[in-house]
C-alpha cells in the first residue's frame, strides 16, 4: 500500500500507520480511502490478526478530506444530465460510508492511537474504529469536524455517529459551528475513551484491543439508547425544538451545509445506522448540487490554499527566504506587523521616532503573548523567545542587513516620503521596502525612492494578528523580484497574499468603500439605521456598514478623504459619505470604537446606535413605508460586486480567484456566495447587469455596469471562464 502500513505483532495486533509518502500531514485522498477498505479486508480475513491499532505519523494523523480531489469529482459531474449527476456524486460519495461501516462491523476490535491532529474525515475515521486514545502531552492536537466552514457537511458518517457518542446537543455545537477542540475536552465529551502520553499510546491501545476481542459500536448494540434523547424524546425534543430557530438567527438562512446537518441528525437518529448513513449521503449530494457549497470549496479551500503557498508569485521567480525585517512606526498597524513576524520566527527591528513609542509597540506583542500564555496556548519558555526577536529602537543604521522593511505610519504622503529616503540610506540592495497603505497609490509613494524597483505596497488589515489577507500592490516599477520577496514574507507569517495593481483604494478598499457609501447613502436617503445594519448582517455580512466604520475608525476616513481631495480636489469626492464624515469629526468628535463614539455609543463590550444619526436623514424624514431588507441586501452585495468587476476591467485584478477570496478575508463578503465575482457568476452576468440597471435607476451612480460586464452578459460569459481557465477553472 502507499498510504498505510500494516505490521502484525506476536500477539496478532495489527498496527496500522497512516503515511502518506512527500507531505508533512496525510489527507484522505480518493487513493487512500480504497487503501483503508484494503486493509479491512486484510484484518477481517487474515487469522493471524487478532484486531487493530489505527495511528498516524508522528504528529499528522489526518488533517481531513483531500478537497480538491472531491472539487474534481464536482467538475466531471458538470457534464452530466442532473438524474444521471445525482446518481454519480451519491456513489462516489458514499462510498466512504461503506468503507467505514464495513470497518466498525468487521468482526475484530479495531482501536484509533490519535498522536496528531485529527479533523475532518481523519476524525471520522476514528469515529468509526471501536476504541479512540489520544495523547495528551501534544498541545497541537485538535479533533472535529470543521466541514461546515468550507460549505459541506461530515460525509464520512460524522452526522450520524457523532450525536450517537455525545448526543444531538453537544454535536450540534461542535459541527455546525465547525469548532475543533482539544484532547482534554474531546476526553469530557466522551469523543474519547482515554488519554495518555504519546509515548504510551500504541501500547495502551493495544492493550485495549487485546482485552476486548467482542468489541461493537454501541449503536450495534441490542439495548442502545441515544445520549439526551432522540427527536421524540421528552428530552431530546428541547433540543432540537431549539436548534432551528438559533440556526437561523446565526445563518439568516445562507449556509445550506448547517440546515443539511441539522437534517441529518434529526432524521438520522429516528432510524438504524444503516439507514442513517444513507440518509446523510442524500443530503451530501444534494448540498454538492448547490452553487454555495461549490463556489465555497472553490474559494475558501482551493483557491486560498493555491495563494498560501504562493500561487500570484511571478513567472521566472523562485521562492526566497525572509528572516530579518523592520518595522517603521510602532503603532497598532506597525506593532501587530511586528508581533506576527516574530510569532513566525522572523527577528524584528521595530522603530519609531522615540524610544518610548518603540517600546509601547514591543508591549502589545508582550501582552498578546502573555494571554497565550494564560490560556495554556503556549509556554512561557516559548512566549519569551518570540519576544526576545521584536528589537524597539530609534536607530535606522540597523537596517544594513534586513530583508524587508514595512513602513506604517498614517496616512500622510510627505511622512512617507521622508522615511522612504531615511531608511534607503541604510538597506542592502536586495532589500524590498513595503509601504503599510490602505489608499494613496503606490507609484506615486514610489517616486521618493532611489530604487522604485524593490518598492511595493504591502496593505495589511486591521487587527492585524487578527486579519488573514494582505494586498501586494505593484507599482509603475515594481519588479517581479519585489512581488516574490513580498509574497515570500506574507506566506511566512501565514496570511494570504493576493497581488494588485496599482491605482487609489486598491482592490479592498475600492469594494469596500462602496459597502461603506451604501450605508451612509441609505441613511441619507431616511433609512433606519437599525434596518440598514440588520439587512446587511442578513445579506451575510459579518457586520453593518455603520458598524464597520466605526471599527475602521472614522477620523481614519476623515483622514483619507482630506488626503484625497488634497491629491484630486474636492470636487472629485462625491456622494453622501463625505459630509457624514466631517460632521461626525468636525461637529462632534465621533471618532468610532476608539474613542467609544461613532455611529454607535460604546459601554464595554455592549453598543446601541447613535440618537443623534437623525441629523443625517432628509429634511422630509425618514421613509414611509421603509424599503424591505431584500432591496437592502441588493444594494449592499451589487455595489460591492460592481466594483469588483470594474476592478477585473481595469487590470487592478486579473484573477478571479484573489478577487473571490480577498472579498472574503479582506471584508468579510458574505462567504455563502464564494466571494464577489462567484456572486455575478452564480446569478449569471446577464440577470445580474438586468438587477444593477434596475438599482441604477433607483438608486445613483454607483450601479452603473461597466463595458466589461455588459459584453460578458452579452455573450454569456463568466469571470472563472474568461479569466480563470488557467488558473482556477
Amino acid at each position: 500500500m502507499k498510504h498505510f502500513t500494516l505490521e502484525i505483532d506476536a500477539d496478532g495486533i495489527a498496527l496500522i500507520t497512516f503515511d502518506s509518502p512527500n507531505v508533512t500531514m496525510n489527507l484522505l485522498s480518493s487513493e487512500a480511502l480504497e487503501e483503508i477498505g484494503e486493509w479491512t479486508d486484510e484484518v477481517a480475513s487474515n487469522n493471524k490478526i487478532k484486531g487493530a491499532v489505527v495511528t498516524g505519523k508522528p504528529n499528522a494523523f489526518c488533517a481531513g478530506a483531500d478537497l480538491s480531489g472531491l472539487g474534481s469529482i464536482l467538475g466531471d459531474s458538470q457534464k452530466l444530465p442532473h438524474d444521471e449527476r445525482t446518481a454519480m456524486l451519491y456513489k462516489g460519495l458514499f462510498r466512504i460510508n461503506e468503507i467505514f461501516r464495513k470497518l466498525e462491523t468487521c468482526g475484530k476490535p479495531i482501536a484509533a492511537a490519535i498522536n496528531g491532529l485529527a479533523l475532518g474525515g481523519g476524525f471520522e475515521i476514528t469515529l468509526a474504529c471501536h476504541y479512540r486514545i489520544a495523547s495528551n502531552d501534544n498541545p497541537k492536537i485538535k479533533l472535529g469536524l470543521p466541514e461546515a466552514m468550507v460549505g459541506v457537511l461530515p460525509g464520512g458518517g460524522g452526522t450520524q455517529r457523532m450525536p450517537r457518542l455525545i448526543g444531538a446537543m453537544n454535536a450540534f455545537d461542535l459541527m455546525l459551528q465547525g469548532k475543533m477542540i482539544k484532547v482534554e475536552q474531546a476526553h469530557l465529551l466522551g469523543l474519547l475513551h482515554d488519554t495518555c502520553p504519546a509515548s504510551e499510546l500504541i501500547e495502551k491501545a493495544k492493550a485495549w484491543v487485546k482485552a476486548n476481542p467482542d468489541a461493537k459500536q454501541p449503536w450495534d448494540m441490542e439495548k442502545f439508547k441515544i445520549p439526551g434523547g432522540g427527536p421524540y424524546h421528552p428530552a431530546g425534543y428541547q433540543t432540537f425544538a431549539a436548534a432551528n430557530p438559533m440556526l437561523r438567527k446565526n445563518t439568516n438562512g445562507n449556509y445550506p451545509s448547517q440546515r443539511y446537518i441539522l437534517a441529518c441528525v434529526y432524521e438520522g437518529l429516528q432510524v438504524d445506522m444503516d439507514a442513517g448513513l444513507r440518509i446523510e449521503c442524500r443530503y451530501f449530494t444534494k448540498l454538492m448540487m448547490r452553487p454555495e457549497s461549490r463556489n465555497m470549496i472553490r474559494s475558501i479551500f482551493l483557491s486560498k490554499q493555491a495563494l498560501d503557498k504562493g500561487g500570484a508569485r511571478p513567472e521566472g521567480q523562485t521562492k526566497g527566504t525572509v528572516n530579518k525585517i523592520a518595522v517603521i512606526g510602532a503603532g497598532f498597524m506597525g506593532a501587530g506587523v511586528a508581533y506576527v513576524s516574530a510569532m513566525s520566527g522572523i527577528d524584528v527591528f521595530l522603530i519609531d521616532v522615540d524610544q518610548g513609542g518603540a517600546d509601547k509597540g514591543k508591549e502589545f506583542a508582550q501582552k498578546e503573548l502573555e494571554k497565550r500564555v494564560s490560556r495554556n496556548k503556549m509556554t512561557q519558555e516559548k512566549a519569551d523567545g518570540i519576544l526576545a526577536r521584536i528589537t524597539p529602537t530609534t536607530d535606522y543604521a540597523v537596517m544594513k542587513d534586513v530583508d524587508l522593511v514595512v513602513e506604517a505610519v498614517f496616512e500622510n504622503r510627505e511622512l512617507k516620503a521622508k522615511i522612504t529616503k531615511a531608511a534607503e540610506e541604510h538597506l542592502p540592495k536586495t532589500a524590498v521596502f513595503g509601504s503599510n497603505t490602505s489608499t494613496l497609490p503606490i507609484s506615486g509613494l514610489a517616486e521618493a525612492s532611489s530604487r522604485p524597483e524593490n518598492f511595493i505596497g504591502i496593505h495589511f488589515f486591521s487587527p492585524v494578528h487578527k486579519m488573514m489577507l494582505v494586498e501586494l500592490i505593484v507599482g509603475d516599477k515594481t519588479s517581479d523580484y519585489a512581488i516574490s520577496r513580498a509574497l515570500d514574507f506574507v506566506t511566512r507569517i501565514r496570511k494570504t497574499p493576493i497581488v494588485v495593481s496599482d491605482t487609489r483604494g486598491f482592490y479592498a478598499n475600492r469594494c469596500v468603500m462602496r459597502y461603506i457609501e451604501q450605508g451612509m447613502a441609505l441613511l441619507s436617503e431616511g433609512v433606519k439605521p437599525a434596518l440598514i445594519e440588520n439587512a446587511a448582517r442578513m445579506a451575510g455580512m459579518p457586520v453593518g456598514p455603520l458598524s464597520l466604520q466605526d471599527e475602521v475608525a472614522i477620523d481614519l476616513g476623515y483622514k483619507i478623504l482630506a488626503q484625497t481631495e488634497a491629491d484630486l480636489g474636492a470636487d472629485a469626492i462625491k456622494g453622501p459619505t463625505a459630509p457624514i464624515l466631517r460632521s461626525m469629526i468636525e461637529n462632534h468628535d465621533r471618532k468610532g470604537r476608539k474613542n467609544s463614539k461613532g455611529f454607535y455609543d460604546y459601554d464595554g463590550r455592549e453598543k446601541s446606535l447613535w440618537p443623534g444619526l437623525s441629523e443625517f436623514a432628509p429634511t422630509s424624514g425618514l421613509q414611509d413605508p421603509q424599503p424591505s431588507p431584500a432591496f437592502i441586501k441588493d444594494r449592499i452585495l451589487v455595489s460591492m460586486a460592481l466594483e469588483a468587476a470594474r476592478c477585473m476591467g481595469e487590470g487592478i485584478v486579473t484573477d478571479p480567484r484573489e478577487a473571490d477570496v480577498g472579498s472574503i478575508l479582506g471584508w468579510g463578503f458574505a462567504p455563502y456566495t464564494g466571494g464577489v465575482l462567484s456572486y455575478i457568476d452564480t446569478m449569471g452576468a446577464a440577470a445580474f447587469v438586468a438587477l444593477a440597471d434596475e438599482l441604477a435607476a433607483t438608486s445613483g451612480d454607483a450601479y452603473l455596469v461597466p463595458d466589461l460586464l455588459r459584453e460578458m452578459a452579452k455573450n454569456g460569459e463568466t469571470f472563472y471562464g474568461r479569466f480563470g481557465k488557467a488558473k482556477a477553472a
